[in-house]
């Protein structure tokens, strides 16, 4: 391990709570506001029969519908009121660490995925969440989206060259310099470059929609679907450079190609897939390539159940599954955190 104490978990190992973001800035949704909401209200139902949630919400009115919405038939789901811009919590959320015996949340800073959505709260949501939690803050000045990377729990960690080295996140840093940060403060010895992530994904590239660790060393990405795949160049090419990276490598297709309702691409992908404790939580968009993607999907977590998720009114936001949660791990040791 890296000279740091810090260990992140992987997705896979033991959680104690999945947290979920809740839409309530209907300006940003337009048409999708209600769709959204009703995806979410299912994804919540679903993930509450394998372990708590905590629902995020950023106003009273939206406390409020969520409730409304989840149904009073999920016991294990609890709606906690914390300042959100967005739903987007695997990037306004807190990165989750093991320091010794406790955890830690590190939160970076969060400047609205280089300056384009500025929403209030966005900046307050991982600090709130941790203290939720009752879990002590490491604040960090180095601006990072837990989405723009993924760690497979053993030192190595994947991202991609668009967005970690992007100028309107930290400009002025260049790889070497990144590097040191990922590895100084995140405890990982091996950083594999991607160079680009999703076209019209503007996250500028996060990695969560390009490609996933399913274990030590093992990653997984997509080969493209239907000849008018518009991810096609950019699916290959990160394929190659995993396995030129030494990395195993599975893939499943991609979703295709998938419009908005102004016929506009949109960054689909069945790598935004969400894994808590016993399932993995797949988004779907359509129906011709889902069923081979779960298949592939179940093959990996034969100890997890895949379950497919709607998510075309969540993808219409600008993300997908992944994107709109973030896991508490579990320690044994650990005393349960304030919210019971």
């Amino acid at each position: 391990m890296a000279a740091s104490s810090v260990f992140i978990p992987p997705e896979w190992a033991p959680q104690r709570a999945l947290w979920c973001g809740w839409p309530h800035l209907r300006e940003e949704w337009g048409s999708a506001f209600e769709p959204a909401r009703r995806e979410i209200a299912e994804l919540i139902r679903v993930a509450s029969r394998f372990q708590p949630v905590r629902v995020a919400c950023g106003s009273q009115e939206a406390e409020a519908a969520a409730r409304a919405a989840v149904g009073p038939g999920a016991a294990s789901v609890r709606f906690v009121r914390v300042p959100t811009g967005d739903i987007w919590l695997r990037d306004t959320g807190p990165i989750m660490a093991e320091q010794g015996t406790q955890l830690v949340a590190l939160d970076f800073r969060f400047n609205g995925w280089g300056g384009k959505y500025i929403m209030p709260g966005d900046a307050e949501t991982a600090s709130a969440i941790a203290a939720k939690e009752g879990i002590s803050v490491r604040q960090h000045a180095f601006v990072l989206e837990g989405g723009a990377i993924d760690m497979d729990g053993a030192g190595r960690l994947i991202t991609t060259r668009q967005c970690l080295l992007n100028a309107n996140r930290n400009p002025g840093c260049d790889e070497s310099m990144v590097e040191e940060v990922l590895r100084t403060q995140l405890g990982v010895d091996e950083v594999v470059w991607l160079d680009q992530g999703l076209d019209h994904d503007h996250t500028d590239g996060h990695i969560d929609n390009l490609a996933r660790f399913v274990g030590p060393g093992h990653v997984l990405c997509q080969t493209p679907s239907g000849r008018e795949d518009v991810q096609s160049a950019r699916l290959e090419a990160a394929e190659a450079q995993l396995r030129a990276a030494g990395l195993m490598v599975s893939t499943l297709p991609s979703p295709g190609r998938i419009l908005n309702a102004d016929g506009e691409d949109l960054p689909a992908s069945h790598m935004n897939f969400t894994v808590i404790n016993g399932a993995v939580l797949l988004p779907v968009y359509e129906a011709e390539f889902a069923p081979q993607a779960i298949a592939r999907l179940q093959a990996l977590f034969p100890r997890h159940e895949v379950i497919a998720v709607g998510a075309q009114a969540i993808l219409s936001g600008g993300g997908s599954v992944h994107c709109m949660t973030r896991e508490i791990p579990h320690i044994d040791h650990m005393v349960s955190g304030r919210i019971a």
